[in-house]
């Protein structure tokens, strides 16, 4: 998949940029600069941008471009997600970031190993494709996708191998939210270490 990408991150697979508010997770509701890789091997079936998956099909785009296009915004928090940011070698992108005074986050599934230089590491596992070990460690948040009852024991697999300080949070899968939701809300209840993450910005309408 990333076998013609230049393995030095100077160039990324670009599928989407832009600025919004952050939807979900410790970070909601404050402003970021989005940018969305192509290419993905995890294969959540209920994944919202499939289109993200074949990396062929978005635009190699030099890495200074996309800071610069960042730089322009008020926001100074970028969120890197994807896809499977990961895939990549992020180290160039995030050191740019960062020499412009722009925080950076970033979204995973942890399903390769750490690359960049990261100001907030929020690790979403997904069963399809287990993430690697050596991510856990560094998560500022654990964000679980509730998608069916097994999905609580899951969490709690993963719970385990974060640090001490890291944030845990529960997001219902938003096709089954009416349904798990209420469960959500009855484990957290018993189980106050976790939180509950909502998609705010579904309900609110935006990207």
């Amino acid at each position: 998949m990333a076998n013609q990408i230049p393995e030095d991150g100077t160039l990324l697979p670009l599928m989407e940029e832009f600025y919004t508010i952050q939807g979900e997770g410790y970070n909601t509701g404050k402003a970021a600069y989005f940018i969305r890789l192509g290419g993905c091997d995890v294969g959540c079936h209920w994944c919202d941008v499939k289109e993200s998956w074949d990396a062929s099909i978005h635009p190699l785009t030099p890495s200074d471009t996309i800071v610069d296009n960042a730089v322009k915004y008020p926001g100074k928090a970028v969120v890197v997600t994807g896809g499977e940011p990961l895939i990549y070698n992020l180290d160039y992108l995030t050191a740019q970031l960062q020499q412009k005074g722009i925080k950076t986050f970033i979204e995973t599934s942890g399903a390769y190993p750490l690359s960049g230089s990261w100001d907030w590491i929020c690790l979403s596992p997904k069963k399809f494709k287990a993430p690697s070990a050596s991510v856990a460690p560094y998560a500022h948040e654990l964000k679980v996708i509730v998608f069916n009852k097994s999905d609580f024991a899951w969490a709690e697999q993963y719970a385990a191998l974060v640090s001490p300080g890291c944030k845990l949070y529960l997001q219902p899968e938003w096709s089954k939210s009416k349904e798990m939701i209420p469960l959500i809300v009855d484990y957290v209840m018993n189980n106050p270490q976790w939180e509950i993450s909502l998609q705010t910005h579904k309900y609110l309408n935006i990207p």
